[in-house]
């Protein structure tokens, strides 16, 4: 009886812990929002290169690299993240951007990295796009001070757009149609090795689709087995789903932008495998994209067009943690909240960001042109 009642008392102590940081975590994010829905729209210049903050929303964070385009982010808490890009650029931080170490893979300066998932301070996994041989993938286990190649694509009609995790083992790349087709890698060692899965159980590809290597966040994943793939280029944009780790996909219209090589879903974000956002439009300054986002509530079976869209073109879009309606966009012209779950959007600021990524601890980053990266401040 003495050992059932030590066994009651640690569960109810184990309970009350997890209430306890629940109940913070929720309170930190009704603070951000707090800041969020209160930052003006007007732009103040601030910080080197020309970095930006705005109503106090984004807090710039000097990288040092002014002449690279970060569009690959990895948040894993407010102190440590991964970011990558042009000149083969890999920077980590674990001090909350305060300073930045390059740990870009050695010999890589011609490749284009434009995604990267971190597992924690010491463990990554980035990908380089591009036809051919341009297409790579690295892996690190000490904090980026060596660096494997995993993955080399050797077939000229490849070309792989983004990658995606569903834990610290199994993992999936995309590459643009061989084929016809959507070519999926798949890991089951984190990264270490990867194979190309057979391709039956894919649908069709439009003429002219294709992934859009923009944020890394063109194939995304919620749970262990659930993952999806946005689509542009084509007449219609379509967003693909895989319930089991990429053998099998449905696939569905959005109602984004489409019918030109410039236009389609740029970037999804799921809270859970049924709730997700969907963000994009046309990229090209000059163009309007009047209708630049969506929302699901069915696992991407059917999209709606959000009632009030962000005003122009977003390339990233992340959900705010510990919350089911916030979530944030971000583009060239500026970055968007939503409060309730994707219907309408406002921006909130007006700087030039492509990517954006938040972690279970409020630690909401972003990255973008000029060696920007930012973190949001509660």
């Amino acid at each position: 009886m003495r050992r059932l009642g030590n066994t009651r008392r640690t569960v109810r102590t184990a309970r009350a812990r997890r209430a306890g940081r629940t109940a913070a975590a929720t309170a930190a994010c009704a603070a951000a929002l707090a800041v969020l829905t209160a930052a003006p729209a007007q732009a103040q210049a601030h910080g080197p290169e020309g970095t930006r903050t705005h109503g106090g929303t984004w807090a710039s964070k000097d990288t040092g690299t002014p002449s690279v385009r970060f569009r690959g982010l990895a948040a894993v808490d407010r102190d440590t993240a991964w970011v990558a890009g042009s000149q083969g650029t890999v920077l980590r931080t674990t001090d909350g951007g305060t300073t930045w170490r390059n740990v870009s893979p050695p010999g890589a300066t011609e490749l284009q990295f434009r995604d990267i998932e971190a597992f924690d301070a010491r463990r990554a996994v980035v990908l380089a796009i591009g036809e051919g041989e341009a297409s790579r993938v690295y892996r690190t286990d000490d904090g980026g001070a060596t660096w494997t190649e995993s993955f080399r694509n050797t077939d000229a009609r490849a070309f792989y757009d983004c990658l995606t995790f569903f834990d610290r083992r199994h993992g999936l790349a995309m590459s643009d149609p061989v084929d016809g087709k959507f070519r999926i890698l798949s890991t089951s060692d984190g990264g270490r090795s990867w194979k190309v899965l057979p391709n039956e159980g894919m649908p069709p590809a439009l003429e002219g689709e294709a992934g859009f290597a923009a944020s890394g966040q063109c194939l995304v994943s919620a749970g262990s087995r659930d993952v999806w793939l946005a689509t542009g280029g084509a007449a219609r944009a379509r967003v693909l789903h895989s319930a089991d780790r990429g053998l099998t996909w449905t696939a569905t219209d959005a109602p984004i932008p489409a019918g030109d090589p410039a236009r389609g879903v740029f970037a999804l974000a799921f809270r859970d495998r049924a709730h997700g956002l969907a963000v994009g439009g046309d990229y090209r300054p000059d163009q309007p994209s009047s209708q630049a986002a969506a929302t699901t509530g069915d696992a991407g079976r059917s999209w709606r067009p959000s009632a009030t869209p962000p005003p122009g073109y977003r390339s990233g879009v992340a959900w705010l943690p510990h919350s089911r309606t916030a979530a944030l966009a971000v583009g060239p012209t500026g970055t968007d909240l939503t409060t309730d779950a994707g219907r309408t959007w406002r921006t909130v600021d007006t700087g030039s960001y492509d990517t954006v990524d938040c972690t279970p601890d409020l630690g909401c980053w972003a990255a973008g042109e000029q060696g920007r990266v930012a973190r949001l401040e509660r």
